[in-house]
C-alpha cells in the first residue's frame, strides 16, 4: 500500500502532513502527485471528496520550497469557481506549510482591495483566487501574471457552470507559455476537454473514478412529492422536508439543504427557524463576512442546520455532515453528484435526500441517467390521508341549493341575469286541501280574465300614445281644416248639412293617427307596457265615443 513517504515530497511538508493525521493518499493523489513533482501537465478527474486539493497542493508546495518570490509577480496561481472553495484550499496552504516560509495571497470578492494590494506588493508565492477579482487586480495594474510557473484550475466544470471559460482562457493568455499546468475536476463536458487540448502540453490524465459517480458510502433517497393544491405546493413542501428532519431523528447531527434559488434559500431557513429548527443560510448575495461566520459555526458545529445554493456544493469540506437534503432536484445532473458529495467524505457512510415534485421528474431522469442507477425511493412521511369524496347524489340530497338557501326560498337572479322564476314557483307549496280540477278551473279563469285587461288596456294605450304622436303631422290637416271652415261659412246656405268643423279635425287626426301608432304601448322594444290606464272623463273627443258605438252596434 502506498504512503505518503513514498511520494518524494518535501520532509517538511511530510511532516505537516503527519500532523495532520494522514499516512496513506487517496488514489488520485497517489496518482496525481509524482507525475506534478515530475514538471508534467495533469489531468485529474475524480469525484467529489477524493482529496483532489492535495493532488495538487502537496507537489506545489514542494516545488515552490527552492525559491524566492517577488513583487506584484506570484509564482503560483490557483484558480477557483467560488469565494468558499479559494478559502477551503488557502487552508490547505496553511495546514501543510506551517514548516515552510512560503506566502500565499486571496484575492476573492466581497473584501477589500487596500488589504490584496498590501500583500501582492510584498510578493506571495502562492496565489488563489477567483477569476472575476484577478481580472479587476490585473486591469488595475497592480497584478502581472508573468511570473507564474505552476497553475492550477481546480473544479472546472464549475467554472463552465458560472460562466467563468473566457475568463480562464484570457488568464492562460497572460501566463507564460513555459507553465506547468494541473487541470481538476469531476466531470468532463465538451467544452473542457476542448480547453485542456487548447492549454495542456501532453497531460497526464488520472481518472480514478467514472465520470460524475457518486461515493457507494453514501444512501440515496427520493421522495416522490405532489401537492393537495397548486397554491399550497410550498407549504405542503416545507412540512415535508421537516418531516424527514423530524424522521431521521438522533442519525442526524447535521445537514445541509439544496435549494436551486436564493430567494427559496432565504424562505425554507426562515420557515424552520419559525419551527424551532437552527438553520442558517449561505449564497451569493449575502456579504462575505456573513458567509464566513456562518461557515465557521457550522464547521465548529454551533450551526445545526445550512441552507445553502449551489454556493456551498463545491469546496464545503466538512468531514462529519451526516446528511444532504436536496430541496430542488438540481437543473444540471453534475450539480447532483456535488451536492451529495457534502457528505459520506473521507470514507464515512452519509445519507442523501431529494424531495422531487412532478415539475423535477425530468431533472431527477437526468440524473439516474448520469449516475446508471436507479434511486430508491421513499414515502413522504407528512403525506396525509386524502378527504373521502362525496357522492353526486349525496350532495344533491344533503346539500341545500345555494340561490334558494341565501335567499329564503325567494326567486333570485341566475348568472345570465334573468330571474328564476320556475325554482320559486316549484318551491312554494301548495294546499293540500284544493282539489286538482278546481284549482285548475281557478287557474283557467284567472288566465281569461288577464286575457282581457291586457287586451283592453293595450287598446287603451294604443289610442293615448297615438293622440300625443299625432299633433305635429296634423298640424297641416287642422290648417286645412280652418280654410274648410270659412268656406263653409261662407256657404252656410248652400251647404246647410256640413259637418262640424270639430268632426273634420277629428277625421284628420283619424287618418294620420295609425302611421304612429307604436308607443309604448305597442310592440316597441319588444314588450308591451304594463302600466295602469287611467280613464280619460268626460274630454274624451266624441269619434272615440262614435267608434265603440260603431263597434257596439256591428
Amino acid at each position: 500500500m502506498t504512503k505518503f513517504t513514498d511520494l518524494n515530497l518535501n520532509p517538511k511538508v511530510l511532516k505537516a502532513i503527519e500532523e495532520a493525521g494522514y499516512e496513506s493518499p487517496t488514489p488520485i493523489q497517489a496518482g496525481a502527485i509524482p507525475p506534478a513533482l515530475e514538471g508534467r501537465d495533469v489531468l485529474g478527474i475524480a469525484q467529489t471528496g477524493t482529496g483532489k486539493t492535495a493532488s495538487f497542493t502537496l507537489p506545489m508546495i514542494t516545488m515552490l520550497a527552492r525559491g524566492r518570490a517577488r513583487a506584484r509577480m506570484p509564482r503560483s496561481l490557483v484558480l477557483c469557481p467560488t469565494r468558499e472553495l479559494a478559502a477551503q484550499v488557502a487552508e490547505n496552504f496553511d495546514t501543510y506549510t506551517k514548516h515552510l516560509k512560503l506566502t500565499k495571497a486571496l484575492l476573492i470578492g466581497g473584501v477589500s482591495f487596500k488589504e490584496q494590494d498590501q500583500l501582492i506588493d510584498k510578493g506571495v508565492d502562492v496565489l488563489i483566487a477567483t477569476p472575476g477579482r484577478l481580472l479587476d487586480h490585473f486591469e488595475r495594474g497592480k497584478l502581472l501574471l508573468t511570473g507564474v510557473q505552476i497553475m492550477v484550475v481546480d473544479e472546472a466544470d464549475r467554472m463552465l457552470d458560472m460562466g467563468f471559460i473566457p475568463d480562464i482562457e484570457r488568464i492562460f493568455s497572460l501566463t507564460p507559455f513555459t507553465r506547468q499546468t494541473l487541470f481538476f475536476s469531476a466531470t468532463m463536458a465538451p467544452e473542457i476537454e476542448r480547453i485542456t487540448n487548447t492549454f495542456l502540453s501532453a497531460p497526464e490524465r488520472i481518472e480514478v473514478a467514472r465520470q460524475a459517480s457518486a461515493s457507494e458510502t453514501i444512501e440515496q433517497q427520493v421522495v416522490q412529492f405532489k401537492a393537495s393544491r397548486k397554491d399550497r405546493e410550498a407549504s405542503e413542501k416545507r412540512t415535508a422536508l421537516r418531516a424527514l428532519i423530524d424522521g431521521e431523528g438522533d442519525k442526524l447531527t447535521n445537514a445541509i439543504i439544496f435549494c436551486n434559488r436564493k430567494t427559496d434559500v432565504d424562505i425554507v431557513t426562515k420557515s424552520l427557524k419559525k419551527y424551532g429548527y437552527d438553520a442558517a443560510p449561505i449564497h451569493g448575495d449575502l456579504d462575505q463576512s456573513q458567509r464566513t461566520k456562518t461557515l465557521d459555526g457550522f464547521r465548529d458545529g454551533q450551526l445545526r442546520i445550512l441552507v445553502a445554493s449551489d454556493v456551498a456544493a463545491r469546496g464545503l469540506d466538512v468531514p462529519s455532515v451526516s446528511h444532504v437534503f436536496n430541496y430542488d432536484v438540481p437543473g444540471h445532473p453534475e450539480d447532483y453528484v456535488h451536492r451529495i458529495g457534502r457528505t459520506g467524505r473521507a470514507g464515512r457512510e452519509g445519507k442523501a435526500i431529494t424531495i422531487c415534485s412532478v415539475r423535477d421528474e425530468k431533472a431527477l431522469a437526468a440524473v439516474e441517467n448520469l449516475l446508471q442507477k436507479e434511486i430508491s425511493r421513499m414515502d413522504n412521511p407528512a403525506k396525509k390521508a386524502e378527504p373521502v369524496k362525496r357522492s353526486a347524489a349525496k350532495k344533491s340530497t344533503d346539500t341545500p341549493d345555494q340561490d334558494t338557501e341565501n335567499s329564503g326560498g325567494k326567486p333570485t337572479r341566475s348568472r345570465r341575469g334573468a330571474t328564476s322564476r320556475k325554482s320559486a314557483d316549484a318551491a312554494a307549496p301548495q294546499d293540500a286541501a284544493t282539489p286538482k280540477a278546481e284549482v285548475s278551473e281557478d287557474k283557467a279563469g284567472a288566465d281569461q280574465v288577464s286575457a282581457d285587461l291586457q287586451a283592453q288596456e293595450t287598446t287603451e294605450t294604443d289610442k293615448s300614445e297615438a293622440r300625443k304622436s299625432a299633433p305635429r303631422k296634423a298640424d297641416s290637416a287642422k290648417s286645412e281644416g280652418r280654410s274648410r271652415t270659412r268656406k263653409a261659412t261662407a256657404k252656410a246656405d248652400d251647404k246647410p248639412d256640413d259637418k262640424p268643423v270639430a268632426e273634420e279635425n277629428a277625421a284628420a287626426q283619424q287618418q294620420t293617427a295609425p302611421k304612429n301608432n307604436r308607443g309604448r304601448g305597442g310592440k316597441q322594444g319588444g314588450r308591451r307596457d304594463d302600466r295602469t290606464v287611467v280613464g280619460m272623463g268626460d274630454h274624451m273627443p266624441s269619434f272615440i265615443a262614435l267608434s265603440f258605438a260603431e263597434r257596439r252596434a256591428g
